[in-house]
């Protein structure tokens, strides 16, 4: 039986192969293993990507591979690892060599022989000095079925690629693709994380500021002066930043700082002290026009160490903000020592908290700025009113002088003692009126009620009332008509009445400049004595028709407005009533006074 040694040897051959190929399977199953557990767990993309290219190419039996990812647009591909050599970014469009078909086809290419295949380019050959002698090439689905790249392969180092090897690479790609597409998704969401994390300190911050300015809105609302206002507001910025302590300095004309309100350490004696200007860290960031924020002040030599020891401040930490309104900087906000931890848990003011002080500072010059102009137009009020008030008083003063400038006329061309006497009475009664109508002025200035009532005989108030109103007029060409209508008695302040019906009766006359007729007319309704005070003018504006008896009121050049306003006031004063009706042919007052005391009611 010679054969049998023979068969025996082919049968150890066929074992050793076979033995040899279940090696390569089972390496090739343990390497598949590795790709996938390797693949679960790497999710950077360019680590990924390497670790791709080294396990494809040991998995594969080649010499180098190449990931391509199409772009988002869809038009080119592009890579940026390359086995074997340097790492260099290539770009290719789709549709453009091997794997540009590939991409384009979603088709797999196997060539034993690259150079005999018309869609190779041999650029990068050329290039690299690389010879590529085989390529296999698969498209890279993403999960939803579209392209997510191309994998590709060069020179299997025993022989040309299988149809085997398809297989294996299509699957290896679908993993690739999973795996890649997952690192792109938690770079994604780690992104998303992060800009989430960054919006919300933002809103953080920004609800944090505008939670500070309300409630320094509020201080500034609640402030009853100055003083009071800054010390509101200097209270809320150290509750709302952390701070020990703090001040609010202004600067004085001569540019010193003096500190308006301090509270904390060293209040006692920093409290109203004038510095000189630029004077420790406040005063470099009032002459700087801009914050700052010192984590060692005692080593920072802006910072007036000598003032600090003197009034018992040792601060570690200290920030300031000037108080800047438009283009003038008018003081300065200051902040010392910590006593919170900061968001960040470093225990220190950053600066978000910086930021916030300046938007502090930012309505306290604006609130100061409010002050000021407040304050200045009150002043500026205050003087107008007072020229008013003045010159309806010399206004008004007019009338009883030129009536005494015409008695002393009258006097002095009288020899009768007995005329010259009565002349005189008449005088003394203007000077009672004038004093009258001063009183009454500043009585309405300060809105005190100073009636003397007491019986009135109507026949001789109307009588002196004629005398007085036609030597008021006299040669303003109106002529005055008088109508009594009642000759009884009333109860009433004598003086005050005249302020009233001469202050109608002037208006009247002063809105007929080219003359005309004025109607005084009394009678008694019931328990009312009524006036009323007729002309024929052009009638009232339709301008001044709601707010006539409103104090500087007046359609008149030169006018006060100030007389209405008094009248209205007396005649109130009396419990009584005033009202008007107007119209191209006049006007008309009428004023309803008690004719009797409460108690004869």
């Amino acid at each position: 039986m010679p054969d049998m040694p023979d068969l025996a040897s082919g049968q150890r051959e066929d074992a050793r192969q076979l033995a040899a190929a279940l090696a390569r399977e089972q390496k090739k199953v343990a390497l598949v293993q590795e790709v996938s557990r390797a693949l679960s767990t790497v999710h950077e993309l360019t680590p990924l990507l390497a670790l791709i290219m080294e396990k494809v190419t040991e998995l594969m039996e080649a010499e180098r591979s190449t990931l391509y990812l199409l772009s988002d647009d869809g038009r080119e591909l592009w890579s940026k690892v390359t086995q074997g050599g340097e790492v260099v970014e290539i770009r290719l469009a789709v549709g453009q060599g091997i794997a540009g078909w590939v991409a384009e086809t979603r088709q797999v290419v196997n060539l034993p022989d690259a150079y005999a295949d018309p869609r190779f380019s041999p650029k990068v050959d050329l290039k690299s000095g690389y010879r590529t002698r085989s390529i296999l090439c698969v498209p890279m689905r993403s999960g939803v079925g579209g392209l997510f790249g191309v994998l590709q392969v060069l020179n299997k180092r025993d022989g040309d690629f299988t149809a085997a090897d398809e297989d294996l690479l299509s699957a290896l790609s679908s993993q690739a693709a999973i795996a890649i597409e997952n690192a792109k998704l938690y770079h994604s969401l780690v992104a998303q994380n992060a800009e989430l994390t960054v919006a919300r300190r933002e809103l953080e911050q920004r609800t944090r500021e505008l939670n500070a300015l309300y409630e320094v809105e509020k201080e500034i609302s609640a402030a009853l002066d100055l003083d009071d206002l800054l010390d509101r507001i200097l209270a809320q910025a150290i509750s709302v930043l952390g701070g020990g302590g703090g001040s609010i300095a202004l600067l004085e004309p001569s540019g010193d700082i003096r500190f308006c309100t301090v509270r904390g350490p060293g209040a006692e004696g920093l409290r109203q002290r004038v510095l000189p200007r630029g004077t420790g860290l406040l005063g470099w960031c009032m002459t700087h026009r801009a914050p700052v924020l010192s984590h060692d002040p005692g080593n920072d030599p802006r910072h007036a160490v000598e003032i600090a020891a003197e009034v018992g401040v040792t601060p570690s930490v200290l920030m300031a903000a000037p108080l800047v309104y438009g283009e003038e900087v008018v003081g300065g906000i200051e902040l010392l020592e910590q006593r919170r931890m900061s968001r960040d848990g470093d225990g220190g003011w950053g600066d978000d908290d910086l930021r916030l002080l300046v938007l502090i500072a930012a309505q306290v010059a604006k609130a100061l700025a409010q002050a000021r102009t407040r304050s200045e137009q009150s002043n500026r009020d205050r003087l107008a009113s007072i020229g008013r008030m003045l010159a309806g008083v010399l206004h008004d003063v007019k009338t009883p002088m030129t009536i005494i400038s015409g008695y002393a006329q009258l006097m002095a061309a009288c020899d009768d003692a007995e005329q010259r006497q009565a002349y005189v009475e008449h005088i003394l009664r203007q000077f009672d009126l004038m004093s009258g109508m001063t009183k009454e002025v500043l009585a309405f200035s300060r809105g005190d009620v100073d009636l003397v009532v007491r019986k009135v005989y109507m026949h001789r108030f109307f009588a002196e009332l004629r005398t007085q109103l036609e030597a008021a007029v006299a040669g303003r060409g109106c002529a005055i008509i008088t109508e009594c209508g009642y000759d009884g008695v009333a109860f009433f302040d004598e003086q005050k009445l005249l302020r009233v019906l001469h202050n109608l009766v002037r208006n009247a006359v002063e809105a007929m400049p080219g003359g005309g007729q004025v109607k005084v007319a009394l009678s008694r309704q019931g328990p009312e004595l009524l006036w009323e005070i007729s002309d024929n003018g052009p009638g009232i504006p339709a301008e001044l028709a709601d707010r006539l008896f409103t104090l500087f009121a007046t359609g008149k050049k030169g006018g006060t407005g100030l007389g209405l306003a008094i009248v209205k006031k007396i005649v109130e004063d009396h419990g009584g009533r005033i009202s008007y009706r107007t119209g191209p042919t006049g006007t008309t007052f009428t004023v309803g006074l008690p004719a009797i005391r409460d108690a004869e009611q």
